[in-house]
């Protein structure tokens, strides 16, 4: 399989490191909000690799991690006026429901950078004492860019192209502008681990590091992200790792893949646009396998214009494809040749993970199907075909309940919520536990409570019915 590598700006044959076993690190979300479609596209390109490098008999372990401590996710439990692990916790929850409604298959491992602390605090005292970082007065430990000779090389930029514009403020306690943090000393109000520079918590960049070095080794095969995590993360990633080990770690990963960022109408998606599709509300209007399609139907490396347009091509796509698999009545011999349709399929992922190119033969597939039982011929061999190689892309081809899907997308909003209201993300018991309590208090003629756990529950999407039976309740959708 040939890939195309960002730190080499080539296409590369990939050679695992171990013969037969791939390591994968991707980047994962900082779940300060809930998940977005730019998010669902980055995991989901990532979800096909892994696939389709096992069905081809590879052994791959795939490594995604969780930034459950950042200044964005501190600030916005801020302004909710809640502990910040457990807005993360509430939005990982929520994530992971969502994961499975798309289809994906969950990594390996998905360590948290909570969980992580003595892990990342050993390489940074590697790295001190390589002499590629340092500590201020104030606690603050920063990494030495000036003391990587190669420092720029994935996003193929110099220091001095980065210096340019930068603001130089020594009481920052850097010893140079673009010096970056390995670890920022505590702050009011902010989690904080002890640590041999006092109490404090890691930087963004040197978490990925320690996290995909203790999973996957010093080397390891890929190391993938979206777009715009080339510089600075990824760059100051490479740097930590091989000021960590010098002499001993040549190389990170030796691929670095990056896939393009999804649009919005045509506009880059932003939260000061209003135009952001969190996943949610994605699978309120399309089924997973369209949204699937929709991404895998352009280039990884590319951007993905999300339309209304181009999901209603998918969804139209999804349906062709199912319509395939109808069964067959002919007893007619076949003249399918679905054997080179999978071929066809191997050469187009096998070249820098084609999935456009890959989709287009099992269109090709799915019409000669429809030719051949419309000619009376026996079509099972080839649908079986189809829809082993569809797998590999994560499509299911059933029919989707769309009132089903919705219920599991409202329920899934609703037991993050629970996590951060109620503590607990069993919905099906909290809810229960409150219901009962609400028909004691109706029983004990306390109608204010009973009012207040009806209403406060409708704050929360879950809509109470009283009838003969007993109280019935669901999520609001």
């Amino acid at each position: 399989m040939r890939l195309t590598n960002t730190l080499t700006g080539s296409v590369e044959p990939l050679e695992p490191v171990n013969p037969g076993h791939v390591g994968l690190y991707v980047c994962g979300v900082t779940p300060y909000a809930a998940a977005h479609v730019g998010h669902a596209m980055s995991l989901m390109v990532y979800d096909v690799l892994a696939r389709y490098l096992r069905w081809r008999g590879l052994e791959v372990t795939v490594v995604s991690n969780y930034t459950d401590v950042d200044d964005k996710l501190i600030e916005r439990a801020a302004e909710q006026g809640i502990d910040p692990l457990a807005l993360a916790n509430a939005n990982i929850e929520a994530w992971e429901r969502e994961q499975d409604l798309l289809g994906m298959v969950q990594p390996d491992v998905r360590p948290r950078v909570t969980q992580e602390i003595p892990n990342i605090i050993a390489m940074i005292e590697e790295i001190i004492a390589n002499g590629f970082a340092y500590a201020s007065q104030a606690g603050d430990v920063y990494y030495r860019v000036r003391a990587k000779d190669d420092y720029g090389k994935l996003s193929h930029r110099d220091i001095d192209q980065l210096r340019q514009g930068t603001r130089f403020d020594p009481a920052e306690g850097k010893e140079f502008a673009l010096d970056f943090a390995l670890w920022k000393a505590t702050r009011p109000g902010e989690p904080a681990w002890e640590s041999p520079w006092g109490p404090g918590r890691p930087g963004w960049h040197i978490e990925c590091s320690a996290m995909a070095r203790r999973y996957l080794g010093e080397t390891f095969d890929i190391h993938g992200g979206g777009l715009d995590l080339v510089f600075p993360h990824h760059e100051n990633e490479i740097a930590q790792a091989e000021a960590a080990a010098p002499g001993r770690v040549d190389i990170f990963a030796r691929v670095w893949m990056h896939n393009g960022m999804v649009q919005r109408d045509g506009e880059k998606m932003s939260k000061s646009l209003g135009n952001v599709v969190n996943v949610e509300d994605a699978l309120a209007k399309w089924s997973p396998d369209a949204i699937r399609l929709f991404v895998l139907g352009s280039h990884y490396r590319s951007p993905n214009n999300l339309t209304d347009e181009a999901l209603a091509a998918a969804v139209a796509g999804v349906e062709r494809l199912i319509g395939a698999l109808r069964p067959g009545t002919g007893t007619a011999p076949s003249t399918l040749d679905a054997e080179a349709t999978r071929a066809r399929f191997i050469e187009a992922m096998e070249d820098d993970l084609g999935t456009a190119q890959a989709l287009a033969a099992l269109f090709d597939l799915a019409r000669a199907i429809n030719r051949a039982r419309d000619a009376g011929e026996t079509i099972e061999a080839a649908q079986a075909v189809l829809h082993d190689l569809a797998g590999v892309l994560g499509l299911s081809l059933q029919e989707q309940d769309a009132s089903a899907l919705l219920d599991a997308v409202a329920l899934s909003k609703l037991a993050a919520r629970l996590e951060v209201v109620c503590g607990g993300t069993d919905v099906e018991s909290t809810v229960g536990a409150l219901i009962e309590r609400r028909t004691a208090a109706r029983t004990e003629r306390d109608f204010a409570l009973s009012d207040r756990i009806r209403d406060e529950l409708a704050t929360l999407g879950v809509v109470l019915e009283d009838g003969p039976q007993g109280t019935r309740w669901s999520a609001k959708r």
